[in-house]
């Protein structure tokens, strides 16, 4: 090459660098795109390892389960699953729990399974009301320092009644004004956020740094429900600019209803992404 074509075509480059959108995200933050397992509820059911593999295929490292009628880990032992994943080329990372009879145990085998996060995925008392909520703040903290003592992070997934509100008070934010932080992370369902009527941003911003795990969905706000990137009311673009804000460590891909399978889905999620340069 010609001294004169190349100073040209690095010149054009540069350009191109420098027209890239600025809420691109580095190499090393792609790495940490992963998935929430109910998205595949009914084919992790029928076939855990076939359904782990064809996951795998499309890119996807990062690993976080949901209890099926097979257990938390699909049938599969959590040293199995870890094993699974790893073979795999991913991480298991979270998992979705219930703080109930059997939390011990969930906790006990978290820790064998090697997953850095467990996240309770629901209330564990009822009542849309703040002192409720303060209730199980406290059952929250006390989860947590369990959990660390096991050299795990407990945290916290929301939904969108969290966002109803009692005399003024938001209840998602009497559960975050009442959790140690130290011990408590919060996995910001961003989708349901919106349903909720709230913005993320402006939770990342008041509370920054508070969460390092998010559900990224789009949604169909009129119906509330799940649909592909690009075709709902979210932000997604928007959510991934202000990754840093947030905190965030890894964010799962969650779908819950589909265009066709949860596996198309899936593939039109992650090239949407790349069609981003993310």
């Amino acid at each position: 090459m010609k001294r004169r074509e190349f100073l040209l075509q690095s010149s054009t480059l540069a350009i191109g660098s420098a027209l890239l959108p600025s809420f691109s995200i580095s190499q090393k933050e792609v790495k940490n795109i992963g998935v929430q397992l109910y998205t595949f509820r009914k084919e992790m059911a029928a076939d855990a390892l076939g359904t782990l593999k064809q996951i795998a295929a499309i890119g996807i490292k990062q690993i976080e389960t949901a209890k099926s009628e097979k257990g938390h880990y699909y049938g599969f032992s959590p040293k199995e699953m870890k094993q699974a994943c790893t073979d795999l080329g991913m991480t298991l990372r979270s998992g979705h729990v219930h703080v109930d009879k059997d939390w011990k145990k969930t906790m006990d085998e978290a820790a064998e399974s090697g997953q850095e996060y467990l996240i309770c995925s629901s209330m564990p008392t009822s009542g849309q009301t703040v002192s409720n909520y303060k209730k199980v703040a406290e059952i929250f903290n006390k989860a947590g320092e369990e959990c660390k003592s096991r050299g795990i992070k407990f945290g916290y997934h929301n939904h969108e009644y969290e966002f109803e509100s009692e005399g003024g008070e938001v209840l998602y934010d009497v559960l975050l004004n009442n959790t140690d932080a130290k011990v408590v992370y919060m996995e910001m369902d961003i989708g349901w956020a919106v349903v909720g009527g709230k913005a993320p941003l402006d939770y990342f911003n008041k509370y920054t740094g508070r969460f390092p795990l998010w559900h990224l969905k789009d949604m169909n706000l009129a119906k509330k429900h799940s649909v592909e990137f690009g075709k709902g009311g979210v932000d997604i673009m928007a959510m991934l600019k202000n990754q840093k804000q947030a905190g965030l460590k890894y964010l799962f891909v969650e779908q819950e209803e589909y265009a066709s399978t949860p596996m198309e889905s899936m593939k039109y999620n992650m090239d949407y992404l790349k069609r981003q340069r993310i």
